[in-house]
């Protein structure tokens, strides 16, 4: 049987229904509601005369397939020819045409700033993604000599030749851009010359090197255009443009280089981040990111519509279309051309849920990275800083901090964890927060930045000489705090092999110390067999209750909240912040001494040394605990012996690396620069940026015992938390689960191919 025949023609829009996430391809299709385009022509906006060749065979394929009476409901497809990309978002958005396929950042500018809405995504072999490569001639360059060169990228706020690029140029501070002027203007003063198609009139350097014909009339011009007229528009144009001799550099998709000859391996070479280069073929290992590769937009009243004809254009001509003989929807080579209406690398549309936000649809990294580049317009956010606190005590800091800068505005921004303030600097409403080691590694996992990293210790110490701070600048080996257990020293029956079965103070879930190290030594100790390795659940069994901030069951049962006075319990109480009064080195100190009522206390409390003495001194002072003296203290060591609470070298539960700065890749250099400026006038102020018993708390913002703030952005996370206590983390991450890492790990694109 004639395979054409299998589903009638006259039901045939009937018959494939819309599922969100998948398009059927062909098999056995069951009826599903009456659907009818009540004669409307569907209207494709293409680029290029081989693109509007292809639509229309397109148009006669679907002509030849469909009887009269489907003929009489659905006309046909009309290909509406633009000039550019933008003029086909235009005629999209003024109703003269309905849909076409453009790449992630033409997506987000139609959506945002143009209302349109996303059908279908392109799913290629590695998923949505694309990675934006480097490519060179061999020999020729390296990523760190980039300056000066002439470029040639795939288009103007797109996703491989310039949103990932640029992000990774500026991430590294290669691209200094003060936001009071266009990044254009930037990028033209980096490349001596270069050809960005769609880069528009302001900024003709970055057209020198296009070579579409120029003409006063519009429909004529194509020079420095996003369209075929354009011979270096795209990622195949720009690898043109390399062939040709006129770039020293092409920015583009991998997608462009998958099918490369032998002759063109030889020849061209791929650009690594760190510096070195690669073959062509190693694009999933050398590459300066990955980002959503094109979808398909239509206007919101359209989408129906769109998705059933989608839907019915790939079941007929699709990767495993039933009349893939007849018309090929995502092949270019019959009409001369590459990647016309679909990449060609396309294996099939992926339908977008109703309703779904930009940000799911492309990616909260690559969403967020276009507004750090300006792509919503300039904003006052911009020229800000926006701090994350996670309490009231940060939040009163902050907003001193605030009054006494003089350089960047800072806003304070508050949530209520430090999971918290990684969700907001991810979804772009704050900028930087300062993390422990563990809440660090989690940062790093959804692909924050460390800017700068806590130093502690008399080498630490700033000076006024230039030269010092400079070598401050480079330091590698950042010198460590100890965790600790303490216990009151009148408790002789306490070391640590008994620690199971008891009260326990914990500066808060996760916490470096008192929740990652401390397993090693309390459940991951467990010889009998059954150990649990997920730790959240491990330590309420090994514990009989304590107080873990941010966690639930019986490690919240001794923790307090805000109401110590009345030894009852607020509404704060176990929450993961100073709110609590037991979160924290100062608040696990308070929940091993007890509340004034004393009916809230622990045994032991997991904490960190550096400023125990001084918190020790300030209980006694505060009135919290009276004669609270360090000499009543004693610290649990390995051995099972115990020692003075000044032994911490010496007994201890391992070295924790220092607090981070973290915050998105683009704004890195802003928020280093603001910090500089903060720690300089700090220095010189009444206002103390690393003090906060004036506000009643500990570790405010940034640790008490910070003597000064290094840059980081040149070492990873690996090397800033160091090998062990990252191999931990990842030891642990891997049976643990953390709802920040399952947030993070949603993105479209966070993961290599093999995922």
């Amino acid at each position: 049987m004639d395979t054409r025949t299998r589903v009638p023609h006259s039901h045939l829009w009937n018959a494939l229904p819309v599922v969100h996430g998948q398009l059927p391809h062909s098999g056995s299709l069951q009826p599903a509601c009456a659907f009818v385009f009540e004669g409307k022509k569907f209207r494709w906006c293409t680029l290029s005369d081989l693109e509007q060749r292809k639509c229309s065979e397109l148009s006669k394929a679907l002509l030849a397939m469909l009887p009269p009476v489907t003929i009489n409901a659905f006309t046909k497809v009309s290909c509406i020819r633009a000039h550019n990309t933008y003029d086909c978002i235009d005629k999209i958005r003024v109703n003269k045409a309905d849909a076409t396929s453009l790449d992630a950042g033409d997506v987000y500018s139609a959506a945002k700033l143009f209302g349109l809405t996303v059908v279908a995504k392109e799913i290629y072999s590695e998923g949505n993604c694309v990675f934006a490569v480097a490519v060179a001639r061999r020999g020729t360059l390296d990523i760190r000599r980039l300056k000066g060169a002439r470029s040639c990228h795939n288009g103007a706020r797109w996703t491989s030749g310039w949103n990932i690029p640029l992000g990774f140029l500026l991430t590294r501070n290669e691209l200094v851009w003060d936001e009071d002027q266009p990044l254009s203007h930037v990028v033209s003063g980096y490349f001596s010359a270069s050809c960005i198609p769609g880069i528009g009139v302001t900024a003709l350097q970055l057209c020198t090197l296009c070579q579409g014909q120029k003409s006063y009339i519009q429909d004529k011009n194509h020079f420095c255009e996003t369209s075929s007229g354009e011979p270096f528009s795209g990622s195949e144009g720009a690898f043109r443009c390399l062939r040709n001799g006129v770039a020293d550099v092409a920015f583009m998709d991998h997608l462009a280089i998958m099918n490369v000859t032998e002759s063109e391996q030889e020849e061209y070479e791929l650009l690594c981040p760190e510096g070195s280069t690669a073959s062509l073929p190693d694009y999933a290992t050398c590459n300066l990111g990955r980002g959503p590769g094109r979808a398909v937009v239509t206007r919101h009243n359209f989408q129906k519509i769109a998705k059933k004809f989608l839907t019915v254009i790939q079941h007929l001509f699709g990767t495993k279309g039933k009349d893939k003989a007849r018309f090929e929807l995502f092949a270019s080579a019959p009409f001369g051309g590459k990647n016309l209406l679909f990449h060609d690398a396309t294996r099939r549309l992926q339908l977008t849920e109703e309703g779904a936000e930009i940000s799911h649809v492309l990616g909260l990294d690559y969403v967020t990275l276009l507004q750090g580049l300006g792509h919503e317009g300039s904003s006052l956010a911009n020229s800000l800083v926006r701090w994350c606190c996670i309490s009231n005590a940060e939040l009163r800091k902050c907003e001193e901090w605030a009054l006494n800068v003089r350089s960047d505005p800072l806003v304070c921004v508050q949530a209520d964890s430090m999971i918290g303030c990684i969700e907001l600097i991810k979804n772009n409403k704050a900028d930087a927060v300062t993390l422990d080691a563990t809440h660090a590694y989690f940062a790093g996992r959804c692909a924050l930045v460390p800017v700068a990293a806590e130093c502690y210790g008399d080498e630490c110490a700033p000076t006024q000489g230039e030269e010092e701070t400079e070598t401050l600048n480079h330091i590698t080996a950042l010198p460590p705090v100890y965790a600790v257990a303490l216990v009151k020293k009148d408790a002789k029956h306490v070391n640590i092999h008994n620690l199971g079965g008891r009260r326990s103070c914990h500066s808060h879930m996760y916490s470096p110390g008192g929740w990652l190290l401390l397993s090693r030594y309390t459940v991951g100790a467990q010889e009998n067999g059954t150990i649990n390795c997920n730790l959240s659940s491990a330590y309420q069994d090994y514990f009989w209750k304590g107080c873990m901030p941010g966690s639930d069951g019986n490690l919240c049962k001794v923790c307090i909240g805000q109401k110590e006075a009345e030894g009852g319990r607020g509404s704060s109480r176990c929450a993961a912040n100073h709110n609590e009064l037991y979160y924290g080195n100062l608040g696990a100190l308070r929940c091993l001494f007890g509340d004034p009522s004393r009916r809230h206390f622990g045994d032991v409390a997991f904490l960190e040394h550096h400023n125990l003495l001084q918190n020790i001194e300030y209980l006694d002072h505060s009135g919290w605990g009276a004669g609270c003296a360090s000499h009543a203290f004693e610290l649990l060591c390995l051995d099972g012996s115990r020692a003075a609470v000044t032994e911490w070298r010496a007994c201890n539960l391992g070295h924790v690396p220092p607090n981070v700065v973290v915050t998105r890749p683009v704004t890195v250099t802003k928020v280093y620069d603001f910090l500089v400026k903060s720690q300089e006038q700090s220095l010189a102020s009444a206002f103390p940026l690393f003090e906060s018993q004036k506000y009643r708390e500990s570790d405010l913002l940034f640790k008490d015992a910070t003597q000064y703030l290094i840059p980081t952005s040149h070492l990873d996370y690996k090397a800033i938390l160091g090998e062990s206590f990252f191999q931990l983390a990842e030891a642990v991450f891997n049976c643990t689960p953390a709802g920040i890492l399952d947030f993070c790990e949603q993105d479209p694109c966070r993961y290599s191919a093999q995922h």
